[in-house]
């Protein structure tokens, strides 16, 4: 099956889109050029056939092969007791924020599980590995943006020391979310936090790009800009 669903992709690569999705993703080489919603289809194809013999490919030849898995993952029907056992083979295979992004965002659980997704995700806010880090802050975004978690992702942001370009940036995103939703518990943490200078001013400019953020609400972010010294 795997050589066949490999075949297929390579049938409805574009070149053009291939050259397109590579600028946008340094340091990858394996970009076929399949656009995400064809690779979707695939997914539910997969799915219904034997997904778990596609997951346990350890050596995908595409990046479109790992984004396969990835959406899978996130839509077979699991207790997350089950399928936290095959997100956690999968986040050893992201290199990429495409991947992080898509996987994060198409990873559901019931509401019912979100305290055990939340601690699943606590020992990669540790990790030295940028993108185990850069997965624990967007599935914050997407999944944990509400009262009850929001002090506690702040507290982690505030912890994250990494100086990874994609850590710092997920960070910045983050926050810019949590405000855009929920801007009285976010504020306090704007104006007292242990961010550093560039991911705090980063957040800052995402909010005020935010098209969800009246005018006058991004003026006051603007002026909360930090001034960095240059050496």
């Amino acid at each position: 099956m795997r050589e066949k669903i490999r075949q297929e992709l390579e049938k409805i690569a574009e070149e053009n889109y291939r050259i397109f999705t590579a600028k946008l993703i340094p340091n990858i080489d394996n970009l076929l050029g399949v656009r995400l919603p064809k690779l979707r289809k695939i997914a539910k194809k997969i799915i219904q056939t034997d997904y778990e013999y596609y997951l346990a490919m350890d050596n995908p030849l595409y990046f479109e092969e790992v984004m396969l898995q990835g959406m899978i993952i996130g839509k077979i029907n699991l207790p997350w007791t089950k399928r936290s056992y095959y997100v956690k083979q999968f986040i050893s295979k992201i290199n990429n924020w495409s991947v992080c992004d898509s996987f994060c965002c198409g990873l559901k659980f019931e509401v019912s599980e979100k305290e055990l997704v939340w601690q699943f995700l606590q020992p990669y806010f540790a990790s030295e590995a940028p993108y185990n880090i850069r997965f624990a802050v967007v599935m914050l975004l997407f999944h944990f943006v509400d009262n009850e978690y929001a002090q506690k992702a702040f507290t982690l942001f505030n912890q994250i020391k990494n100086d990874d370009y994609y850590v710092k940036m997920a960070v910045a995103w983050a926050i810019s979310i949590y405000f855009r939703q929920l801007p009285t518990l976010t504020m306090p943490y704007l104006q007292k936090n242990q961010l550093d200078d560039w991911t705090y001013n980063k957040a800052l400019q995402k909010i005020t790009e935010s098209l969800k953020v009246d005018c006058n609400t991004k003026n006051i972010i603007r002026s909360m800009k930090r001034k960095i010294k240059k050496l």
